[in-house]
C-alpha cells in the first residue's frame, strides 16, 4: 500500500478558530468532505462553505451541555480503521462508518484557564475529553490518518495539503503524531500538576514543550539546550544569544533582585551565580558605580541587574566595562542606544513573570524537589540575643547582607556597610574560611568595615566568627541561631558590644 495518501474527507473539532479558515477553504478548494460540531461547524458554514454535521453521522444529539459531541463508535471507528485490514473495511461497510482521513482538533485551554484564576467549575469544564480521545486516535493511526493537534500547527499543516495537492506522506503522518502526543502528554501534564498541587500523590511531572538546543552546555564537549518560554520573562532588545551559563547567571540575578522590588534604586553585578557587587542608593547612577567598586574585578564578564530603569548616564558608565548580560525593567531611549554600542552585550528587558513554586535539579538517578525559599528575613522575624541591640541604620543594613547571603552559595557570610556589599566569602567548606575570604577581600577594595554588619546563612557552631568579625571591627550580626553552643557567640558579642540578632530561618544555598 502508498505511504502517500490522498485525503478525502476531515473532521474539525476547534476551541481557537484563528487560523483555520484558510485551511477550511484548502479542503473545500481540494473536494474533502468536512464533518464537524458545535462552535465550529458554525465557524465554517459561516465561511458558505458546507460540512456536515457529526450528529447527522452518529444520529445521536450532542449531549450534557456539550460534553459529549464527538465520542460515538462512528466517529472513532472512521479514524481508527486499518485500510490495509480485511475485516476492518467489511465493518467500515456493515455499519456505515465514514473514513475520516484528517483530524484537526484545538484543545479547550486548561493552563490559560488556571492562570486566569478561574473558578473550580470553571477549570474543570476545560478538561477536554472528546478532544483528546480525538487526538490519542488520530496520531495512533497516523498510517492512515493525519492529525492536527493544535492551533499552532495549522500554517505547517496548511503548507503539507497545498505543495501535496491534498496528499500527505507516511513522513508527513508520523510527524504530526509525535507532536500530537507531545500537545496529549502535556496537556495530562498539566490536569494532573492542578490536582496535586500539594503534592499529595508523590510522582513529578514535568512538561515544557517549548525547548531551545543551545550552542553547548557548561563546557563546549557538553551538550545543552533550555527547556522553558524565555519571552514570557524577556524581551531581549540586543545581543548574541544566550548561552547555558548565561541562563544560570541570568536566573541567579533575577531571583536575587526579586528581594529588592519596590525598594529604592539597586544594582547588583554577579558572576558565576554570586553577587560580587550590589548597592542601594538614591540613583541608579549611584547604585551603578557602588556596586561595581565593591569588586571592579570580577565584574568583568559579569551579569549586570538593575530594579529600576537603567537611565542614560548609567549607561555610559556600564559602556566602560566589559560586561555579557544588562538586565532592568526598562532602559531610556538614549541608554539603549548606549549599550547597544557593544554588539554581543546581551540587553534584557524584564517582565513581571512568576517564578515556578517548586525547585527542581537531577540528583543520582532521579530528582530532587523543593518548595522554592519565599521568607525573607524581616525586622519583626528578629530576636535579640543581645544585651546592645542595633540601631535602625544597622537593622537596614542586616536586612540588606540577609538579603545578599540568602542568594549566596553556602558557606557564606556576607560583610556589608551602608547598603553596600563590602565583601561576601561564597561556598567555603568552613564558615571561617567564608569569613576569612570575605575580610581579605573587603580590605583588597579599600572598604573600611569599622561599624560594617555580617550576615550568615547558618549559625555559627563556635564563637570564633564572632572573635574574628570584632577583630575586623564588624559591629552587628544577624544569623538564624539554633547552635547548641548559641550562648558561647552571644557571649563574646555581649562582652565585645557587638549587636546580635537571630533569625530562626536558615538559608542554605547549596
Amino acid at each position: 500500500m502508498s505511504h502517500t495518501k490522498k485525503a478525502t474527507s476531515a473532521l474539525i473539532s476547534v476551541f481557537h478558530k484563528e487560523g483555520l479558515e484558510p485551511i477550511v477553504r484548502k479542503l473545500n478548494d481540494l473536494g474533502v468532505t468536512i464533518y464537524s460540531t458545535g462552535g465550529t461547524e458554525k465557524f465554517i458554514k459561516g465561511l458558505g462553505i458546507n460540512c456536515v454535521a457529526v450528529e447527522d453521522v452518529t444520529s445521536y444529539p450532542s449531549i450534557l451541555g456539550g460534553r459529549v459531541k464527538t465520542l460515538h463508535p462512528k466517529v472513532f471507528g472512521g479514524i481508527l480503521n486499518r485500510q490495509d485490514n480485511e475485516s476492518d473495511v467489511a465493518q467500515m461497510t456493515e455499519f456505515d462508518i465514514p473514513q475520516l482521513d484528517i483530524v484537526i482538533v484545538d484543545l479547550y485551554p486548561f493552563e490559560k484557564t488556571v492562570a486566569s484564576g478561574a473558578s473550580e467549575q470553571d477549570i474543570i469544564e476545560k478538561i477536554d475529553i472528546g478532544g483528546i480521545s480525538l487526538i490519542r486516535a488520530a496520531a495512533k493511526n497516523f498510517k492512515d490518518v493525519i492529525c492536527v493537534s493544535s492551533m499552532e500547527d495549522y500554517s505547517e499543516f496548511l503548507d503539507v495539503i497545498s505543495n501535496g495537492n491534498g496528499e500527505t506522506t507516511l513522513a508527513d503522518r508520523k510527524r504530526f503524531a509525535g507532536k500530537a502526543f507531545n500537545v496529549s502528554s502535556h496537556y495530562d501534564s498539566a490536569i494532573f500538576n492542578y490536582f496535586n498541587s500539594e503534592h499529595d500523590v508523590p510522582a513529578l511531572k514535568i512538561s515544557e514543550t517549548k525547548g531551545k538546543a543551545l550552542r553547548y552546555g557548561e563546557n563546549p564537549h557538553q551538550k545543552g539546550f533550555f527547556f522553558g518560554d524565555f519571552d514570557a520573562m524577556f524581551d531581549k532588545l540586543h545581543g548574541k544569544e544566550l548561552s547555558y551559563n548565561n541562563l544560570l547567571d541570568v536566573d541567579a540575578a533575577v531571583n536575587l533582585m526579586n528581594e529588592f522590588n519596590g525598594d529604592a534604586p539597586t544594582f547588583a553585578i554577579l558572576k558565576h551565580n554570586n553577587a560580587c557587587g550590589i548597592a542601594q542608593r538614591d540613583t541608579v547612577l549611584n547604585a551603578y558605580k557602588d556596586a561595581l567598586a565593591g569588586d571592579p574585578v570580577s565584574a568583568f564578564g559579569g551579569i549586570l541587574i538593575s530594579n529600576s530603569e537603567i537611565d542614560v548616564a548609567t549607561a555610559n558608565e556600564i559602556h566602560k566595562l566589559f560586561c555579557e548580560v544588562v538586565i532592568a525593567p526598562s532602559f531610556s531611549k538614549d541608554a539603549e542606544k548606549v549599550l547597544k554600542g557593544k554588539k554581543n552585550r546581551i540587553l534584557l528587558i524584564q517582565k513581571e513573570a512568576k517564578l515556578p513554586e517548586t525547585i527542581v535539579r537531577t540528583c543520582l538517578n532521579g530528582a530532587l524537589v523543593q518548595d522554592r525559599d519565599h521568607i525573607t528575613d524581616a525586622k519583626e522575624n528578629f530576636s535579640y540575643a543581645t544585651d546592645i541591640k542595633p540601631t535602625e541604620e544597622q537593622i537596614e543594613d542586616l536586612l540588606f547582607a540577609s538579603k545578599i547571603c540568602k542568594h549566596t552559595k553556602s558557606n557564606t557570610i556576607v560583610l556589608a556597610k551602608n547598603k553596600q556589599l563590602c565583601a561576601s566569602g561564597t561556598g567555603q567548606t568552613s564558615r571561617v574560611d567564608a569569613l576569612r575570604q570575605s575580610i581579605e577581600k573587603a580590605k583588597s577594595f579599600d572598604f573600611e568595615l569599622d561599624g560594617a554588619v555580617m550576615a550568615s546563612d547558618a549559625f555559627f557552631p563556635f564563637p570564633d566568627c564572632v572573635e574574628i568579625a570584632d577583630q575586623a571591627g564588624i559591629s552587628a550580626v544577624i544569623q538564624p541561631g539554633g547552635s547548641i553552643k548559641d550562648q558561647l557567640s552571644i557571649d563574646y558579642c555581649n562582652d565585645h558590644k557587638i549587636a546580635m540578632v537571630m533569625t530562626g530561618t536558615r538559608h542554605f544555598k547549596h
